[in-house]
């Protein structure tokens, strides 16, 4: 009965959530108590267990970063620099963006890159006088394919990494990397052509772009000192965490601290938290319990479970299996819980006689990360640049980015099914 009641409890506040007629924070968290109410969570449980503070508090500080800079003009002389360097020309600067975005998310991580750039990209879209969405889809997307290259750039990866000591961050580089070039190229071409008629700037705005200095823009110049100074080191941290025994949170919750704590004379503290994205914020608590009800009555698992008695122990089918499941499930629901039941799943196969077990953890990787591009709600990032965008007011809708991303993770799924087949099945 249990069973029943939760997956119905989930189907209908994703259907909300879909259909956008409330908010989506809103349609979570009401999901979430009625968890609770209907037995299959408590309180205690949901709050220790299923919600993830650990990214609660990321996201958080990194607003809390973005914020402050923000405010010293750092972003629009980024912007204004980078649109100077393709003269205003819309598909370029699309392209620049992206890569961007796909360079920060693998060697940061996709939640703090997309913080990042879209203040960059409605800086841009405003100056030029065109619509930011484009640019904004194509963000989500290459956050999500830049993030699964490296050991720090996806959640999934971080935790397998973790479980498995071997695959170190070179491993990741090594192993992923080659493959998620490729899938750039491919999904940035694609983008570029679909929205080639789309995207026009008339000649005179681009002169009145090239006629701007971006010196010009930088408000406060002891601000932007300060910002940029704890922004450099927060990044450094994030790059150096492995060597360190702190958590990537740790790190920019000090740097968030730090901040506010230096900026306070220009930034007051009730400023900076007046322009958090608490709707985000509330979202992710409200998915957090969703999904931790899928587990909690143990969905999650069966399917899990399931993988294991299809493939009978052959480790190409099971590869690919891994690869297709957690690619459609992640675009559904959250990677991490998925990942974190695959885990010792997959560890266990040992004992069935796998010796060589590398393939599925590149084939659960693959397909976790890549499978975030599938819907709206599909990786920490989507959401976030979406909360971003209505607070903008440059909104699009869940079938908006359905359009293009499905598509995207589809693509994604045959090349990497094909790469890993072929580097480390074939001879098997």
């Amino acid at each position: 009965m249990d069973l029943i009641l939760t997956f119905v409890i989930f189907v209908i506040s994703y259907v909300f959530i879909i259909s956008e007629k409330y908010n989506r924070a809103l349609v979570a968290c009401l999901g979430g108590v009625a968890m609770l109410f209907a037995g299959v969570l408590d309180l205690n449980t949901a709050f220790m267990e299923h919600i993830d503070w650990h990214t609660i508090v990321l996201l958080l500080s990194m607003m809390i970063l973005v914020s402050i800079t923000s405010q010293s003009g750092f972003f629009e002389y980024v912007a204004i620099s980078l649109a100077r360097i393709v003269k205003g020309r819309p598909l370029p600067l699309l392209i620049m963006v992206s890569t961007l975005t796909a360079v920060g998310s693998a060697f940061l991580n996709n939640v703090t890159t997309v913080l990042l750039v879209v203040p960059i990209v409605f800086t841009l879209t405003k100056l030029l006088k065109i619509s930011a969405i484009p640019y904004l889809l194509a963000t989500i997307l290459a956050s999500n394919i830049g993030g699964t290259a490296t050991l720090i750039g996806d959640p999934p990866n971080l935790m397998i990494g973790q479980a498995v000591e071997h695959l170190t961050f070179n491993a990741f580089l090594i192993h992923l990397g080659p493959v998620v070039l490729f899938i750039f190229i491919v999904i940035m071409c694609w983008v570029t052509f679909l929205y080639r008629g789309q995207l026009h700037v008339s000649l005179e705005e681009r002169k009145a772009l090239m006629a701007l200095r971006p010196a010009d823009f930088l408000r406060h110049r002891r601000l932007l000192v300060k910002s940029v100074f704890v922004l450099s080191v927060t990044t450094l941290g994030f790059l150096l965490q492995p060597l360190m025994s702190v958590e990537l949170t740790s790190v920019a919750m000090a740097g968030a601290l730090l901040l506010m704590f230096l900026t306070h004379d220009e930034q007051q503290t009730e400023e900076v938290f007046q322009s958090i994205e608490w709707v985000t914020l509330f979202f992710f608590v409200g998915l957090f319990m969703l999904v931790g009800g899928l587990k909690e009555v143990g969905i999650i698992d069966q399917i899990a479970s399931s993988i294991i008695h299809y493939t009978d122990g052959d480790l190409p089918k099971t590869a690919m299996l891994i690869l297709w499941v957690s690619g459609l499930l992640s675009g559904f629901v959250d990677n991490i819980p998925f990942v974190a039941a695959m885990i010792p799943v997959i560890l266990e196969f040992q004992e069935y006689g796998m010796t060589n077990l590398d393939p599925l953890w590149w084939a659960l990787a693959l397909g976790a990360c890549l499978g975030g591009n599938g819907t709206l709600i599909g990786a920490s990032s989507n959401v976030i640049v979406a909360g971003m965008a209505v607070r903008a007011k440059q909104p699009f809708t869940y079938i908006d980015f359905l359009k293009i991303g499905a598509p995207a993770a589809i693509v994604s799924f045959v090349i990497s099914s094909i790469y890993i087949y072929f580097r480390y099945l074939i001879y098997l």
